[in-house]
């Protein structure tokens, strides 16, 4: 019980830290707003602020805070049956199943919010792209080593990238949107299946209801 009690003040104290970034980034700017001011806001000193998050970038790209290796780990344990497109799938689906249940639910201003700002703040645009590059590099290496000989760098790099740039324009444009956490969700796995069935193979429509 112990430990339920000191996880869940965690995670609201994480929580507290992300909403009150995002709004204070919202209302005086990214690049203006200081990390004392956002543990001030968020009622905690600057040590717990640090404890939680690296940098003040980090409030925004929490979630990309990823334990890839479960994604990771999801292709290196191929099945014998399996295409690399169906390892690539079933990965992001196993891994999705694990994230969700971990990730602080979002009210859709808040998310709207903070797709607005890392779309465009230089220096969130930077790392939003770092992050998604480096993602990119290291499950196409991964494709990589589940099929030796049979997968080139080449396709393993165009395959990652359709997926996770599928997935991740679905989300933002949900999010803009001003959807639901479960609809962006579902968003995401909307682009999935069109990442992996194919773009002839899309409805023409998607309401995300």
């Amino acid at each position: 019980m112990e430990e339920s009690r000191r996880a869940r003040k965690k995670r609201l104290t994480r929580q507290r830290i992300i909403s009150a970034a995002i709004r204070l980034f919202e209302q005086q700017g990214y690049d203006e707003t200081t990390v004392a001011e956002i543990a001030e806001a968020a009622d905690v000193d600057t040590k717990t602020f640090f404890n939680y998050f690296r940098t003040k970038a980090e409030v925004l790209f929490n979630e990309l805070d990823l334990e890839l290796d479960v994604l990771l780990a999801a292709i290196a344990g191929r099945r014998p049956e399996e295409s690399p497109g169906q390892v690539l799938r079933r990965a992001v689906q196993e891994y999705a199943t694990h994230r969700r249940p971990n990730v602080p639910r979002r009210e859709p201003a808040e998310l709207s919010a903070a797709a607005r700002l890392a779309l465009t703040t230089p220096t969130l645009q930077a790392k939003g792209l770092h992050l998604l590059l480096d993602m990119q590099q290291r499950i196409a290496a991964e494709l990589l080593k589940a099929f030796p000989g049979a997968l080139d760098p080449v396709t393993a790099a165009a395959m990652t990238g359709a997926v996770l740039g599928a997935i991740q324009q679905a989300s933002v444009t949900s999010a803009q949107l001003g959807r639901s956490q479960d609809q962006l969700w579902e968003a995401a796995a909307h682009a999935l299946d069109v990442a992996t069935y194919g773009l002839l193979s899309a409805p023409q429509r998607f309401d995300g209801q």
